[in-house]
């Protein structure tokens, strides 16, 4: 067959039609997408069940210890009203019986506090949502100018998160004439810097040994909490200082 001079040559190829193997290529495509997709949806489910397990299950250990503390606090106030009963029956009440008394109000006033830190950390309240100071307690050693420290950081919320930052705890006081600033790490040496590391969900203690230098006057402590990432966040509290007798 003569053709056209100049005209484009086309060479023609004949292929099989075969609709079954295409329709067999789609749905092998469409079986593997909609595996990928139940695949992220099982898993994601399993972590959300895993998660939420866990946080029922440390919901009910902080409830669990609430109950424990309420049972032993009620246990020792009924001790306080036998004592005191038995104090009124006997008017000449030995000075055991008062010591014992004065002993069972102590324990009372630290389990009641360890109520309202687990109420706190399960419910609460709007204004004291979030990163808080908890407590700060400093107990003096019996050793001249050696005390015992204890700062308790809290997340107080609903739905808790992993927390990361840093704490800075600065003794304020005076070296004889001059004002001085003693960061914990000066004076504790089980803190070698300054901003000490902070990672919890419900709440961290900070404690140690501290022993501040000869001729130094402690007048107050200053913390300052700073949290990272998407909820950054800073606070401070200044506490007076007021170290308490040891424990007998």
């Amino acid at each position: 067959m003569s053709s056209v001079k100049g005209s484009k040559q086309y060479r023609l190829e004949v292929k099989p039609y075969r609709p079954v193997y295409r329709f067999l290529i789609r749905f092998v495509l469409l079986s593997v997408v909609a595996g990928l997709v139940y695949s992220s949806h099982w898993y994601g489910k399993t972590q959300a069940l895993s998660y939420q397990e866990q946080a029922l299950d440390e919901r009910d250990q902080f409830e669990a210890a609430l109950q424990e503390r309420q049972i032993e606090a009620e246990t020792l106030r009924q001790e306080v009203a036998n004592l005191r009963l038995g104090s009124k029956v006997d008017q000449a009440a030995s000075e055991d019986v008062r010591n014992e008394v004065i002993a069972l109000k102590a324990k009372i006033a630290e389990l009641e506090e360890d109520i309202g830190f687990y109420r706190g950390l399960m419910s609460p309240s709007a204004e004291s949502k979030g990163l808080t100071i908890g407590s700060l307690n400093v107990i003096s050693t019996g050793v001249a100018r050696h005390f015992n420290y204890k700062l308790v950081l809290q997340q107080l919320t609903s739905n808790h998160q992993l927390l990361t930052g840093s704490v800075t705890f600065t003794i304020v006081g005076r070296q004889g004439e001059l004002p001085m600033r003693l960061a914990l790490k000066d004076v504790s040496s089980s803190v070698n810097d300054i901003n000490i590391r902070l990672g919890f969900k419900y709440f961290q203690n900070v404690e140690g040994e501290l022993v501040l230098p000869e001729g130094f006057e402690p007048n107050s402590i200053e913390i300052v909490a700073k949290v990272r990432g998407s909820s950054s966040t800073a606070i401070e509290k200044k506490f007076g200082w007021l170290a308490e007798a040891p424990a007998n």
